[in-house]
């Protein structure tokens, strides 16, 4: 059973968030003050973030240890870092899918709207970037079945 203080945690977390964008709107932005209240608003998410995993890992930590007691099976590093690995694998080939397509598609459209005959031409380059992603995937998927 989850206590108050667990309950009115992530509450108190996204009101410390949240909360700033209320003097941001309330104030209107001008050229001196956004790059001040920007990072200001980088500051307190990555405050609010680091306390919530400081608070998560002692229940993560005892609730892993009930788990290996009550199922038998306990993780090894190895599988961890196999995990890890799949994610990495999946995020950056998506991040350099999204990028190739944005830097891509705005020149195949251009030249669609130029010659319509170069549309099979400009959509390789497109479908070469959303490949990519495919391909981080289907790596990641590989990486799991091996675990």
């Amino acid at each position: 059973m989850l206590s108050m203080f667990e309950m009115l945690l992530p509450l108190v977390a996204v009101c410390f968030v949240v909360g700033p964008l209320w003097f941001f709107f309330k104030k209107g932005v001008n050229q001196t003050n956004a790059k001040q209240r920007l990072i200001g608003q980088i500051s307190i998410f990555v405050g609010v973030f680091v306390i919530a995993v400081l608070f998560q890992i002692n229940g993560i930590v005892a609730s892993a240890a009930e788990e290996t007691v009550a199922n038998g099976f306990a993780g090894s590093l190895a599988q961890g870092m196999g995990f890890i690995a799949a994610a990495v694998s999946t995020s950056c080939s998506a991040l350099a899918a999204g990028w190739a397509v944005a830097s891509a598609a705005p020149a195949a459209i251009g030249a669609i709207s130029e010659n319509s005959e170069n549309f099979g031409k400009a959509i390789i380059f497109v479908a070469l970037g959303e490949g990519c992603a495919i391909y981080g995937l289907l790596i990641s998927i590989l990486i799991i079945n091996k675990l």
